[in-house]
């Protein structure tokens, strides 16, 4: 089942009470919900994309094993502006979001063993462990740019911990 039309005036933001299978969400939508709960999942789709028409139950299905996560979708077609600024180029593409920190976002459908695999792996993380790293880059990230051109450290981007 997935929240439609009629469900947007639904508050997205906060820790949801009681269990829903996904939600759609908006441009506007977005920071909130990743604000407002501990572990959010993210599915960019479009109508006429056939990976994601087969993805589409699969998602549904997990999520229904999995109240204590938000699954939400967004529709890559009507939140274009979204879709670029979270760098999306292929789709379907899933991200996971844990204590407001990107910790997983891959393109291609997954299988229910995948996604299932994906969604313990999160919930398994150790966040001390990821916002210390996070920090640390952010750290070499600023001392990279206040060193004179051609004296930068190395710069391998985020990388987060393997799960």
């Amino acid at each position: 089942m997935t929240r439609g039309a009629n469900n947007r005036d639904r508050p997205v933001a906060g820790a949801y009470r009681g269990h829903m299978a996904t939600l759609d969400i908006t441009g506007e939508q977005f920071a909130s919900t990743i604000e407002g709960n501990d572990i959010v999942l993210v599915d960019f789709w479009a109508e006429w994309c056939g990976p994601c028409k087969q993805f589409g139950p699969t998602y549904s299905a997990v999520s229904d094993k999995h109240p204590d996560v938000v699954f939400t979708k967004v529709d890559t077609e009507a939140e274009q502006q979204l879709a670029a600024e979270a760098g999306i180029t292929s789709i379907p593409t899933l991200m996971a979001f844990r204590e407001k920190v990107l910790v997983f976002s891959q393109p291609g459908a997954l299988n229910a063993q995948q996604l299932e695999q994906v969604v313990d792996a999160v919930k398994a993380l150790d966040m001390d462990e990821v916002h210390a790293h996070v920090a640390k880059q952010r750290e070499e990230a600023e001392a990279a740019a206040s060193k004179p051109a051609g004296q930068s450290g190395p710069q391998d981007g985020t990388q987060i911990p393997d799960f």
